[in-house]
């Protein structure tokens, strides 16, 4: 195998050695399968390609000072799973399937978990996808069910810093009542557009407002928004807000330190009170947010002047990491150590 180099990963795929599968015909879901073949067999009329029908997860395994593997909440991963499921009417994968396929594909490619040191981590992709043939609006009869695995960089390559994020009114992430609150890959490809835009603008992100009235802040691109206010952790509920599993573990982590939370709906114009802002997700924990201008209202909302993170998204970020890495109590039971 040719030395990789942990530090000079980027966040992006790269081939391990095995990935784990399993099949869902006649009602019922085969054992696992073990293959090292990057490829899968689609029939042309499969249901994932015509109508959409597919979903993934993304969670991390992190190697501690200790160089035990430590992967994060996976069981959150496989109730939301199947919670993407019901919304788009696939076949469920059993939870204890969805962790023994987690725990054998890192064990597999045990070799490809970075080393502590490195900032880096083994990032995990389950997808569910329908498989049978047809033509004609309606669920599959069979799906096939994928977990691989790949070693990828910080999200930060500077360390952890603030980014500047837009509000475009002309774009909406999902509907109020649509898939927004699953994980499945139209609401990806509904934000590509925008996402494209507001990188060329230099921006990290969009912050989406609400699709009904452009009224309240929604997500923000692949994320959840959080506000921090008068030793408040406020974050926006709706009916088209993925549930983050980073932002319900950072709301533990903010109560257990004393601070109120609010889940609730949040108006745009409420921006101009919070004293940090962030987007909270796998990947990167948390990004703090620099700025957020609102272009078609021609304003800007400043969290950081000087570009550096706030106390308290320092703070949070610090205590998450430390909980994956094994370098704190993990008192809530998120770990399973190999």
């Amino acid at each position: 195998m040719e030395t990789i180099n942990w530090s000079d990963l980027t966040f992006g795929y790269m081939k391990t050695d095995y990935n784990v599968r399993s099949h869902y015909r006649d009602g019922k879901w085969s054992d696992l399968e073990i293959t090292d073949s990057e490829f899968l067999n689609l029939h042309i009329a499969s249901t994932c390609l015509h109508y959409g029908q597919e979903s993934f997860e993304g969670l991390k395994a992190f190697r501690g000072k200790d160089n035990k593997i430590r992967i994060f909440r996976m069981r959150e991963n496989a109730l939301r799973m199947q919670e993407s499921s019901r919304g788009i009417m696939m076949a469920e994968l059993p939870v204890e399937l969805f962790e023994k396929a987690v725990v054998e594909a890192v064990k597999r490619n045990e070799r490809f978990v970075p080393p502590c040191e490195s900032g880096a981590s083994l990032y995990i992709r389950p997808l569910l996808i329908g498989t049978s043939a047809q033509v004609g609006v309606k669920p599959a009869t069979e799906y096939t069910f994928v977990l691989f695995v790949t070693p990828v960089g910080p999200y930060f390559k500077e360390g952890f810093k603030t980014t500047p994020v837009v509000i475009y009114r002309e774009y909406d992430r999902a509907a109020p009542l649509g898939t927004g609150t699953i994980k499945v890959g139209g609401n990806y490809a509904a934000s590509l557009v925008a996402g494209t835009k507001a990188h060329e603008g230099g921006y990290s992100a969009v912050l989406y407002l609400d699709a009904r009235e452009k009224k309240y802040i929604d997500e923000c691109g692949p994320a959840n928004f959080f506000g921090i206010k008068n030793n408040t952790y406020i974050t926006p509920q709706s009916t088209s807000i993925l549930p983050s599993i980073t932002n319900k573990s950072l709301i533990q982590l903010a109560e257990d330190a004393g601070m109120r939370v609010e889940r609730r709906a949040v108006p745009v114009e409420e921006l101009a009170t919070f004293e940090e802002a962030g987007m909270c997700g796998t990947a990167a924990v948390i990004s703090p947010i620099q700025r957020v201008d609102d272009v078609a209202e021609n304003k800007s909302y400043i969290f950081s002047a000087d570009g550096k993170p706030g106390v308290i998204c320092e703070k949070l970020y610090k205590q998450l990491r430390a909980i994956q890495y094994g370098d704190a109590e993990d008192k809530y039971g998120w770990v399973t150590i190999l």
